[in-house]
């Protein structure tokens, strides 16, 4: 593995190449979200349930779906989390299998009405509410959700809950402070783009461990720099996907 040092070099000048247009200029799954004030709940709301089933599946896929089951009327309720916790099983797995939100139609119906009760349940159905209590500081909200991870299946995970955290971040217009508290998020390109720059090894196998290990790594080598760990998640994410150009 590569000194910190060089590490640190390089990740600035891939993120400068990104703020420049240099990466493809490609758009970024969630970019797919429907067209509402990014001050809304509601936004917030199809963010954090539709964060929920990002696991193991196309993310283009998931966020095309999720718009697609939003701006559809007979299905838009599945967004509403008291709407959710008051549904048959049966009724949700009808509305999320429609636009294929939920390929996987016992698993995913059932992780995502979980989720929804465990929002009705702590914050009466508001993600807001959330934020507003953890005074809107994601280290905070980061530790809460860790602390209640029964009642939100994979989005209170530490993969889905960072790039959760780092989109609720870049497109809602809230207060968010404490951007340093989340890792980047290590999913697949993040991963294979931290092996590229060798922060991790090549032959180190993908699983929990690899997964903290990139997190933590990151927080290292980027400790004092201008960048939170946060900030390199879409110049990873599009350098891999982009085929690592020069």
């Amino acid at each position: 593995m590569r000194r910190d040092d060089a590490i640190l070099a390089d990740a600035l000048r891939l993120h400068a190449r990104w703020k420049a247009g240099d990466l493809g200029g490609a758009v970024m799954p969630e970019d797919a979200r429907p067209a509402l004030d990014p001050a809304t709940e509601a936004l917030a709301r199809y963010f954090t349930l539709g964060m929920a089933l990002n696991y193991q599946r196309s993310s283009y896929a998931l966020w095309a779906a999720c718009t697609a089951a939003f701006e559809d009327p007979a299905t838009a309720w599945v967004f509403e989390p008291e709407a959710v916790a008051r549904s048959s099983l049966q009724d949700l797995r009808q509305a999320l299998v429609r636009h294929r939100v939920a390929p996987q139609p016992n698993r995913h119906p059932d992780i995502w009405r979980r989720n929804a009760e465990g929002l009705v349940r702590h914050t009466g159905g508001r993600v807001r509410g959330l934020f507003e209590a953890c005074d809107w500081d994601i280290g905070a909200v980061k530790a809460w959700l860790a602390a209640r991870r029964a009642d939100f299946p994979y989005l209170a995970g530490p993969k889905i809950s960072n790039y959760w955290l780092y989109v609720l971040s870049d497109y809602m217009a809230w207060p968010i402070v404490n951007r340093a508290a989340p890792t980047v998020a290590p999913d697949t390109h993040v991963i294979a783009a931290s092996r590229r720059l060798g922060l991790v090894g090549e032959g180190e196998r993908e699983g929990a461990a690899l997964t903290a290990k990139v997190a933590e790594s990151w927080r290292r080598v980027l400790a004092g720099s201008a960048l939170a760990p946060i900030d390199m998640h879409t110049p990873l994410w599009l350098w891999s996907r982009g085929g690592f150009p020069a």
